[in-house]
């Protein structure tokens, strides 16, 4: 069952932005260790190159440079920030948080963090959330803001010879600073839903308490991100279109009022294949998966961020994002544009 929540008015996004490690890595390169071509690759999936971070560089690294950002875009500094929030599946540690880090790395020296993880649909559990924690002014009367951060490091977990998952993953972030905007613009409200007995579609077994770390786990390959890919895009083209029409109908918006729709960049060819039974016949579709992969949690700022230095959104645009990932979970956001 989908749970709407329509959010508290007069918080949106202020700023964006993002980071993508250095090394860029092909098609031609993937292809080789996972047994298939680069032409099948880019076929199949709409992909043409990810990026994987360097030796040096965890999930926080690439946040911390993601939140500069968006700070620096929306205006603000890290005095500025009451909430940090990140998202990620592929944290620093198992504790603590890897938002502590980003709070530490940025200077946020009045602001309390904490991690989300709704794996894909990270980014839209932790946007409502910071969205809700914002609601009204502090109790010495400032106005806060927060900071959403997306960030995954996916080339970590996955096996190189699985032909299932390492086309498709790489490594990125992506942030949004929320704040106040006019009454009438900003977040609208979110659906989510959780279809918990098909948790076994997407995920990786061992390093937790259920299976802790031991060498037999490790030679079994039980630490890789593992994914039913033929059962994750069914579960996407089924439910998918429902979730889009449940939202807007539950914040009375029709389909052709969307300017911008940005989904997860799961796979560039799946998605142009669903988005175009959404009904959605005003918006532009934002995918630029083609040149980061499928990056998590990390995928839809990574997206809005490139939207809004290309092609939009613009003030009073609606935009609808959506996420949908390992549990599995699904969730969709409507906002009103507007800084």
């Amino acid at each position: 069952m989908t749970v709407y929540s329509p959010a508290p008015g007069g918080t949106g996004i202020l700023g964006t932005g993002s980071y993508l490690p250095e090394r860029v890595v092909t098609n031609e390169t993937v292809a080789a260790r996972a047994g298939v071509t680069a032409e099948w690759i880019e076929r199949k999936t709409g992909i043409r190159e990810r990026r994987y971070a360097a030796d040096h560089e965890a999930a926080s690294d690439l946040a911390t440079e993601a939140a500069v950002r968006a700070l620096a875009d929306a205006g603000a500094g890290p005095d500025d920030l009451a909430w940090i929030v990140v998202a990620t599946s592929t944290p620093d540690h198992p504790q603590p948080a890897t938002a502590a880090f980003v709070q530490h790395r940025i200077g946020a020296r009045r602001a309390a963090a904490f991690d989300v993880n709704a794996v894909c649909a990270g980014f839209i559990a932790a946007l409502h959330t910071c969205s809700r924690l914002l609601a009204g002014p502090g109790t010495d009367g400032r106005q806060r803001l927060g900071l959403v951060v997306g960030s995954e490091v996916y080339s970590r977990i996955i096996d190189p010879g699985d032909r299932r998952t390492a086309p498709l993953f790489g490594d990125g972030a992506g942030a949004v600073v929320l704040g106040p905007v006019p009454g009438d613009r900003g977040l609208l409200g979110t659906g989510m839903r959780t279809d918990g007995h098909l948790h076994d579609l997407i995920g990786v077994t061992a390093g937790g308490s259920r299976k802790p770390a031991s060498e037999k786990t490790v030679a079994r390959g039980d630490h890789f991100f593992r994914m039913r890919g033929r059962d994750v895009r069914a579960f996407v083209e089924r439910e998918l279109p429902d979730a889009v029409a449940g939202t807007l109908d539950a914040f009375r918006v029709t389909a052709d009022e969307i300017d911008h729709f940005v989904p997860h960049q799961a796979n560039g060819e799946m998605l142009r294949s669903v988005a175009s039974g959404l009904g959605l016949t005003s918006a532009r579709v934002h995918l630029p998966v083609e040149r980061h992969g499928n990056t998590g949690a990390a995928s839809i700022p990574l997206a809005l961020d490139h939207a809004r230095r290309t092609d939009g959104p613009v003030d009073d645009d609606l935009v609808l994002l959506a996420g949908f990932g390992g549990g599995m979970t699904l969730g969709t956001t409507l906002l009103r544009w507007g800084r």
